[in-house]
């Protein structure tokens, strides 16, 4: 089920424990559905309505990153590592994780490339992208062999402004991703693929893969974050303020939001402000933030801030003295999302 699919990494990690030996799981979902990343507004992003009227289940995941549509026709891989036996800089695990995924696609004659920061390029069009996330005490890394593609259904998939735009994207999508299917005129079989992707994980990452059964205790785990993924709250995040422009309550008060894309994702913020200081803010976005809890303590921590002074700093700090990891993102650009959001006070 598409819950399981995801849950099954989500589980493992949870109970990873730093004496343990790595996990890499494959997977290819039975029936479609749509994933958003940790820090999205499902509202935000999903057209709900369309999903619904498919059978399109909406999960979110523990990782970062976009909306996507998941099919049988992308084979999903997650590496899972003790933290203490995997690079500790997210960019370090795009890296290293990455080596094993490329030797394959190019092994199979598909002339693939890592674009910074975490895409899986060929000819200047995307065959896959990668995400990184830590839970409980396992680093993941995560991502996947691009078969073929649904374009029209990811097209209906996602939230947009307009049916022009929706045309828009999906000329773009057909232009800008391409799969195993447009590269090689077939899809190479499932058995070649596995194959031949273990044989570079063991090269690249010096590892010998087996075969093996999950523990009692990451079965338990598993079937705890199936349930997990399919609560409401786990999905909608309820503490998560929306609004979809902006708003005068009172003199000086205001409600707005606002966006910036960064080389490392697109950050929303919804932003509460008086008197030209941030009363409440929400952050969201396809961005990654290492650890994911981080995005809202800086959330947090920003409260008070002086929406006229020189943010960048004042924001670098927060990040520095909360060890965030948010690559592709700076306090610039997360300044520059405060900018986009800001009213000034009557």
């Amino acid at each position: 089920s598409a819950p399981r699919s995801q849950a099954l990494f989500h589980g493992i990690a949870s109970v990873m424990r730093a004496g343990d030996d790595p996990v890499l799981t494959l997977v290819s979902p039975e029936r479609p559905y749509v994933c958003i990343g940790m820090h999205q507004d499902v509202v935000a992003e999903v057209d709900e309505a369309y999903c619904r009227g498919a059978g399109l289940p909406v999960l979110r995941r523990h990782v970062g990153g976009g909306a996507v549509y998941l099919d049988h026709n992308q084979l999903f891989f997650h590496f899972i590592y003790p933290v203490n036996k995997a690079p500790r800089r997210v960019t370090d695990l795009y890296a290293y994780f990455v080596a094993p995924v490329l030797a394959t696609y190019q092994a199979l004659g598909i002339a693939a490339r890592l674009r910074p920061i975490n895409d899986i390029h060929v000819n200047d069009r995307k065959i896959g992208g990668t995400g990184a996330a830590q839970i409980g005490d396992a680093t993941i890394f995560v991502g996947s062999f691009m078969l073929d593609f649904d374009v029209e259904t990811m097209a209906r998939c996602l939230k947009v402004p307009s049916e022009k735009f929706r045309d828009k994207l999906r000329g773009t999508l057909r232009d800008y991703i391409t799969t195993m299917r447009r590269e090689l005129g077939a899809i190479p079989s499932r058995e070649e693929l596995v194959a031949r992707f273990l044989r570079d994980v063991a090269e690249h990452l010096c590892v010998e893969p087996r075969h093996d059964d999950l523990r009692a205790d990451e079965t338990r785990a598993v079937d705890e974050w199936e349930r997990q993924l399919q609560e409401p709250d786990w999905l909608y995040q309820p503490n998560r303020r929306r609004f979809t422009e902006g708003v005068k309550i009172t003199g000086g008060v205001h409600l707005s939001e606002g966006m910036h894309k960064a080389r490392g994702g697109l950050l929303r913020v919804r932003l509460l402000s008086q008197n030209e200081r941030i009363v409440d803010l929400d952050i969201s976005g396809d961005f990654t933030c290492i650890p994911a809890s981080g995005i809202a303590a800086l959330a947090q921590a920003l409260s008070g801030l002086d929406l006229c002074a020189d943010m960048p700093s004042q924001i670098a700090q927060h990040m520095t003295v909360l060890g965030l990891d948010m690559p592709g993102v700076d306090a610039e650009d997360i300044a520059t999302a405060l900018r986009s959001a800001y009213k000034p006070a009557d």
